[in-house]
């Protein structure tokens, strides 16, 4: 009984060490995303305002440009994932994996051949073991994100994009990354980047213009709209990516904070059962001892009286 007691209590002690751990990780998360929610809700005017300059040029001129041309057989696409460098995160990393598989598994089922850029070290690991090839990858800053990094992975898909497909370029560039909804909820999404889809907003311009009786808006461009489009394809990439960056770190970290209270939670549950158990083995342990004693003066008892007679 007594070893079972030490037993019990060395794995109380190991419990509340790992929840020590746990509720710390927990609260460094929490820091985490707001910080990371900031830094998203700075980035995203910027890359809306360039997303509705190149929607201007593209509505308002009949430019064919990379950026806002569909092709119409296209046969080399990029698939950009956005993953983690760390785990302890549930499933953060696996879902925005399955994401990508899906989105490629679209692209090869249409015909096209497929591209793989990864950013985090989980995303790399799962296509390194595969022995599937990558393209390109980056790891080392998905939970602190910068523009600087951003403007490193959209430099080689810029200069693909740039290429003809004969001479290894892409028609198309995807992404899936996880977008951050709130604090509970984080969704795998799967988004094309070139060619833009801009079908939608000129529609809808149209639509306001006609409710509102405007003229639509004439642009004269300065230089040639060619010329202003080569200047925001580079900018649109970087800032659409950079965005996708921010709203993964501050996914991945709302998982981390999720499994870690999930941890703690846990650690608490295993804590008390060990105390029941500790409790209940040192109630039998006290059992014992006195079941022994009574025993032995009982036993002292008799002795006692048979002596005597």
């Amino acid at each position: 009984m007594g070893s079972q007691l030490r037993i019990y209590k060395r794995r109380i002690k190991s419990v509340s060490a790992t929840k020590k751990i746990t509720r710390a990780m927990e609260m460094i998360a929490a820091s985490r995303i707001i910080k990371a929610q900031r830094r998203v809700a700075a980035a995203t005017p910027y890359a809306d305002e360039i997303t509705n300059a190149v929607t201007a040029v593209a509505y308002g001129s009949e430019v064919k440009h990379p950026l806002t041309t569909k092709i119409e057989r296209p046969r080399r696409a990029a698939v950009l994932l956005i993953t983690s460098d760390r785990g302890l995160a549930g499933g953060y990393s696996s879902n925005a994996i399955k994401a990508g598989e899906h989105l490629t598994g679209e692209l090869v089922a249409s015909g096209m051949q497929v591209d793989t850029y990864i950013v985090g070290r989980k995303g790399v690991a799962y296509y390194g073991f595969r022995e599937r090839p990558i393209t390109h990858s980056w790891t080392g800053f998905t939970d602190n994100p910068t523009y600087a990094d951003a403007k490193d992975v959209a430099a080689p898909l810029i200069e693909a994009i740039r290429k003809d497909t004969d001479e290894g370029g892409i028609d198309e560039l995807h992404i899936a990354y996880t977008e951050f909804v709130s604090m509970i909820s984080q969704t795998p999404v799967e988004r094309q980047l070139l060619p833009m889809e801009i079908v939608d907003s000129a529609e809808e311009s149209a639509e306001v213009f006609k409710r509102d009786g405007a003229p639509r808006p004439l642009y004269d461009f300065e230089p040639s709209p060619e010329q202003v489009l080569d200047a925001l394809l580079p900018g649109y990439v970087e800032s659409r990516i950079y965005t996708a960056l921010l709203q993964a770190a501050a996914s991945k970290h709302a998982a981390t904070r999720r499994a870690m209270k999930s941890a703690t939670d846990n650690a608490e549950e295993l804590i008390k059962s060990f105390t029941r158990l500790a409790n209940a083995a040192r109630q039998a342990e006290i059992t014992q001892e006195i079941t022994e004693i009574v025993g032995g003066a009982s036993a002292l008892a008799d002795a006692t009286a048979g002596s005597e007679r």
